[in-house]
């Protein structure tokens, strides 16, 4: 996760956010799925075989790589 950003569930919101010091950023449900799996251990493709074992699904790497490409351009997820 990017220094100032926590994630966490929002139950008034039903879903999950991204919090930091000037606001907040509401996620969509995939998008709340991929970042809760953004944990500095896994590997890209782990990430994408749990989502693709939970949610029953094939052909996802595309779209998370999509995802933290994005989010790594606006800083919410950083490599070191």
């Amino acid at each position: 996760m990017g220094n100032g950003f926590r994630l966490q569930w929002e139950p008034t919101q039903d879903c999950h956010v991204l919090l930091y010091p000037e606001g907040m950023v509401k996620l969509n449900g995939s998008a709340g799925e991929i970042m809760k799996r953004c944990d500095g251990q896994r590997s890209v493709a782990a990430i994408v075989a749990d989502l693709e074992q939970a949610f029953a699904a094939q052909g996802l790497e595309s779209d998370v790589l999509g995802f933290i490409a994005m989010a790594g351009a606006q800083r919410w997820l950083v490599w070191e």
